[in-house]
């Protein structure tokens, strides 16, 4: 009998068949997920319609085989092929959600024979056959695939119970559209609108500081002044007494001097290179992705390790591979430089979680951090001429921080220097410091001095020779008006990190630290592709660079806050993601989980079928379908199809955000990463009992009799808009269909 090996895609078959040829077997790629599960109707022809209901079968959701792209023809090939064959290896990409894609294939049509697993984090040749020699019983990683359908089961229940329990009982009246509510999303939503409710509840201190020119023997230099915010000088006519009090001011100076020492900063996960990137560049969390899986499997370059890495760590066996990387980056022109800082034969190696290199810290976590791939630095030149701007731009990055790793520690003099000015009594401190670089180590690697993203604790300056107990004068001082600011707004790439770091946003102690091994809410795959739902449904929007809710987002945020806060707590979602985690260490049953999170579901859905708080406007215009438009025209044909265009994403995407995308967004909470099929052809969505759209006439609108007067929606809505937007309704509106369709197409925007 043959051996089949099952890729996640054709690029990874592509690799596979390079650096391997035909000795382990026949390789078929599939296509992301070929099955789907079920959607509710297929499992109770009751679910077809939209009500407050938990969605939760029986048993599981079961598979059903995907249309669209060549899903079909690539499922039956691999069917085919099982048949004729007594072991199967798979070779998908080595996470949770690979670990699905190809399993769920041998789960579905039965398959019985030997199953093996190749694990590998880059596809380069002399990795994927280093895998190949190593290959693992599957039967190892069933926990992770048991996480996995916890996950896609969950998310099913959870997204799509909330998404037609929230649309019935929120949104406006008269209002179109779908109120998607997503395990991931809703909280994501929730952070924005919290920074956005406290900017514009901020209310800016004015403050003030003094600084004045000490004089010593040799020279001089700046002092000042400025106490830590809790005792901030409020009142100008103090800081005008300090000022006054400094002024000629004679005394001795308190100098310490000391010998300091700064480790390199971590290494990059997913995340943190997606908040670098934003803050250098600009960059959107999904351009950054994008970028990073073109180095990573772009063809003729593979670059970089896997992309989607959750953890800023290497393995410890990775040591034995520095010597060679530090070896061929430091032979390419833009590091050269570098071996003036460092010894490239015996480069630092750092362990333990303070460090680089802890197995430790990489126990149950899929992939290490971010660093460039050993296995090609001999092919490097034809390589990087392949790169785009943006490729070598990121490209760099990532070397010059698997590099700083590598390098000694930055070693500075401080000197701080103090004076104590007496007014009324008592002492008013005036300080300076100064740093001194003595070895540059790790920060040569980087090309500014913010490489290390920490601020100094204040401004410097250089400082001339002092001694301790030396005398200086102070003169000219100068009374400094200051103002608190309010925080700054999002971007993506912190707004990815605040994803990350949830646990901030909690207060309970021990809550905080199982958030912080939670690794908060979502996955490195997929929070671009949720932050690029939540703009495409207008819950959030952009100025500029910043990410700011819209008015739509923050009445789902208030509304959601006041009837059933869990659903907007980044706390509680990120514990059920680390329920997941627990599921991957054997610490729980993947379907005990699921019931977990379908109880939850359903208590929620009594909360807010309970709630009698404001409706949600998503900005759209009343069904106008019924007053004669064409049914596109207000962009919800059906309800599966307003919510695909709103979370749709660019043509070119990653298998991983597009599935994680699909199950958490609301709108379409039952998606696998599959091409959106015509409406017609899923009534299993279909939501007839939402404000359904008349059927277009054939015949011309001018003689399809007009309604003298407006439908009870269209006044329904016309009063809210008023209401909402403080404007009186004219009387016309009342009894005229013209009059409120022009009010509504006024105002409804």
């Amino acid at each position: 009998m043959a051996t089949l090996i099952i890729t996640e895609k054709s690029s990874q078959a592509k690799d596979l068949r390079a650096a391997l040829g035909e000795r382990f077997g026949r390789i078929l790629p599939a296509e992301g997920h070929l099955l789907r599960l079920a959607e509710p109707d297929e499992v109770d022809p009751a679910w077809k319609r939209w009500s407050p209901t938990l969605l939760k079968p029986d048993g599981l959701y079961p598979t059903k085989p995907d249309s669209g792209g060549n899903k079909a023809a690539k499922l039956q090939a691999i069917q085919a092929a099982l048949k004729a064959c007594d072991h199967v290896i798979l070779a998908t990409d080595c996470d949770r959600e690979g670990q699905l894609i190809g399993q769920e294939i041998l789960e579905h049509v039965g398959y019985r024979g030997r199953v093996q697993r190749a694990i590998f984090t880059a596809q380069d040749p002399k990795t994927l056959r280093d895998a190949f020699a190593k290959l693992k019983p599957n039967a190892e990683l069933r926990p992770v695939y048991e996480a996995a359908v916890a996950r896609q089961q969950a998310d099913q229940i959870f997204n799509l119970s909330l998404t037609r329990t929230a649309t019935k009982t929120l949104l406006a009246p008269g209002a179109r559209g779908v109120i998607g509510v997503g395990r991931v999303k809703t909280p994501t939503l929730a952070i924005v609108c919290l920074r956005e409710l406290e900017i514009r509840n901020f209310k800016p201190e004015d403050y003030f500081e003094v600084v004045a020119t000490a004089t010593v023997a040799v020279g001089v230099f700046q002092m000042r002044h400025a106490p830590a915010p809790k005792d901030r000088i409020k009142d100008r006519a103090r800081a005008e007494a300090i000022a006054k009090a400094a002024d000629q001011h004679r005394g001795p100076l308190s100098v310490t001097v000391e010998e300091k020492r700064q480790a390199p900063p971590k290494l990059y996960d997913l995340p943190a290179l997606q908040k670098t990137c934003g803050q250098r560049w600009g960059w959107t969390a999904d351009r950054t992705l994008s970028v990073a899986q073109e180095l990573y499997d772009g063809e003729g370059k593979k670059l970089i390790t896997y992309p989607r890495a959750e953890a800023r760590y290497l393995a410890e066996n990775q040591i034995a591979d520095v010597p060679a990387v530090v070896g061929a980056l430091t032979r390419l022109r833009g590091f050269a430089h570098l071996v003036e800082h460092m010894d490239v034969a015996r480069p630092v190696i750092r362990k333990g979680k303070s460090g680089h290199f802890c197995d430790r810290a990489l126990e149950g976590v899929s992939h290490h951090a971010v660093i460039p791939n050993v296995n090609v630095l001999d092919d490097l030149d034809s390589r990087l001429v392949r790169l785009s701007d943006d490729e070598k731009r990121l490209f760099a990055l990532i070397c010059r921080s698997y590099l700083a790793a590598v390098m000694p520690d930055y070693e500075y003099r401080q000197t701080s220097v103090g004076m104590a000015v007496p007014l009324d009594g008592k002492p008013i401190p005036f300080r300076a410091i100064g740093r001194i670089p003595l070895k540059l180590g790790w920060k040569a690697a980087f090309a500014s001095a913010d490489s290390d993203g920490k601020p100094e604790e204040e401004a410097e300056q250089t400082l001339p020779p002092l001694t301790d107990g030396e005398a200086a004068t102070l003169s000219d001082p100068k009374v400094e008006a200051k103002r608190t600011q309010a925080p700054p707004r999002y971007n993506e790439g912190t707004l990815v990190d605040a994803m990350q770091n949830a646990w901030r946003f909690v207060e309970d102690p021990a809550l905080r630290d199982r958030l912080k091994e939670a690794k908060g809410i979502g996955t490195p795959a997929t929070r671009a592709e949720v932050i690029k739902g939540l703009r495409k449904q207008n819950l959030m929007g952009a100025d500029g660079k910043w990410l700011t809710p819209t008015p739509a987002g923050l009445q789902l945020f208030e509304t959601l806050r006041a009837a059933a806060p869990a659903l907007v707590d980044p706390g509680t979602t990120a514990l059920w993601e680390m329920k997941l985690d627990e599921v991957v260490t054997g610490r729980a049953d993947f379907r005990a989980v699921i019931d977990a999170i379908a109880g939850e579901a359903d208590r929620l859905i009594g909360a807010l079928v309970g709630q009698r708080g404001p409706t949600v406007d998503l900005g759209v215009p009343a069904a106008k379908g019924r007053f004669g438009a064409k049914r596109r025209s207000a962009g919800f044909a059906s309800p599966r199809a307003a919510t695909t265009a709103a979370t749709a994403a660019p043509r070119k995407r990653s298998r991983k955000a597009a599935s994680a995308t699909a199950t958490d967004d609301a709108t379409a909470a039952t998606a696998k990463p599959r091409r959106a099929r015509k409406a017609k052809a899923e009534p299993a969505v279909s939501a007839p009992d939402i404000a359904p759209v008349a059927p277009i006439s054939a015949a011309p609108a001018s003689a399809a009799p007009r309604r003298k007067e407006p439908t009870d929606k269209m006044l329904a809505f016309a009063r809210s808009l008023a209401d909402r937007k403080k404007i009186e309704l004219p009387p016309a509106c009342l009894a005229d269909f013209d009059q409120c369709r022009q009010f509504l197409d006024q105002h409804a925007r």
